[in-house]
């Protein structure tokens, strides 16, 4: 249902950007050329009309033409969507790997100067607007400095900026997780008795703590590569990434209805799909959110009430009269 919702409000939306007539016909067009133009696309039809054939076009996967390349929409979306997996898979990456080394040194000594300074700079990280942080990168390493390219995905250097941009708010985030799990989970009575037996530190954190401390940050993790596969829009306009971002902002400038509700289509999709995977991901780090332990639970509550109870669901009475039942049966 809330997918629907999303479509509709999209499909509502994008006939509020203007009539497209106005920008792809010349200023001299005629009312002819106007009419044909919104025969030739569907537009003449009632709003109502055009929403039943989008929505019949779902179902046979049919997403329209772009009115402004004359390509298939969901090509042009899918051509443009493994841009932007790449770009937000590469920043989580980075991100969850600073996030974790850093989350955990911190969370060895609470309060002390690692602690302090890897509070301050994650807070930092967070706060940080993606657009001010990208025009400040560009003006920095790319003009003045002339290390890496404003745009383009050619070359490593490239990415240096997209990607350094992007994985700053994650980083904060995730360390703020990690840091405050860790705490938590090193207080354990089960830390002291690893302790207590010997383990290396080594040991402690990575086997038993970080183990422990993973699901919230997992959770959180999820929840922002949710928000990089669907905000990641300034960033890749900034840059100019061909991701499905870029796409979509090209789509409302250009006012091409099809290819913007096919790549709001996709991109709704894979969240589904990614917030299936965080789910399975989640249920590994933590056996208690398992369907199977709610089962293996119960009938543990079962036997627990004793064989008679649990063989039997007859109450007492019934049980007595069945059994003075079969007696009188056996004298007649």
């Amino acid at each position: 249902m809330p997918l629907v919702v999303v479509i509709i409000g999209v499909f509502a939306l994008a006939r509020m950007t203007g009539n497209p007539a106005a920008l792809y016909l010349p200023l001299n067009a005629t009312d002819t050329m106007r009419e044909e133009f919104a025969a030739r696309n569907g537009l003449d039809q009632p709003i109502l009309v055009q929403m039943a054939q989008y929505f019949g076009g779902i179902f046979r996967l049919d997403f329209g033409t772009s009115m402004r390349t004359g390509e298939d929409a969901a090509t042009m979306a899918l051509r443009a969507f493994p841009a932007t997996l790449q770009l937000a898979a590469t920043t989580m990456i980075i991100a969850i790997l600073l996030a974790v080394v850093v989350g955990s040194v911190a969370a060895m000594k609470p309060n002390g100067i690692l602690d302090r300074c890897s509070s301050f700079i994650s807070m930092t990280a967070a706060s940080i607007p993606d657009f001010w942080l990208a025009i400040v990168g560009i003006w920095v390493f790319a003009i003045t400095l002339g290390w890496v390219p404003t745009s383009g995905v050619v070359g490593a250097a490239a990415w240096f900026l997209p990607v350094a941009t992007l994985v700053m708010r994650p980083f904060g985030t995730l360390v703020q997780v990690i840091r405050g799990a860790m705490v938590s989970a090193l207080s354990e009575p089960y830390i002291k008795l690893a302790r207590s037996k010997g383990a290396t530190e080594y040991r402690v954190i990575g086997q038993h703590a970080l183990r422990n401390a993973a699901a919230p940050g997992l959770t959180v993790a999820g929840d922002l590569t949710v928000g990089l596969v669907n905000g990641a829009v300034v960033v890749e306009t900034i840059f100019g990434w061909p991701g499905i971002g870029k796409l979509m902002i090209d789509s409302i400038m250009q006012r091409d209805f099809a290819v913007l509700q096919a790549c709001v289509l996709l991109t709704a999709v894979a969240i589904f799909i990614l917030n299936i995977l965080i789910d399975l991901g989640y249920a590994l780090l933590d056996p208690r959110v398992r369907p199977s332990a709610g089962a293996r639970k119960r009938r543990k509550a079962r036997a627990a009430q004793g064989p008679t109870q649990g063989s039997d669901p007859r109450t007492p009475q019934l049980v007595g009269a069945s059994m003075a039942t079969t007696e009188s049966l056996r004298g007649n």
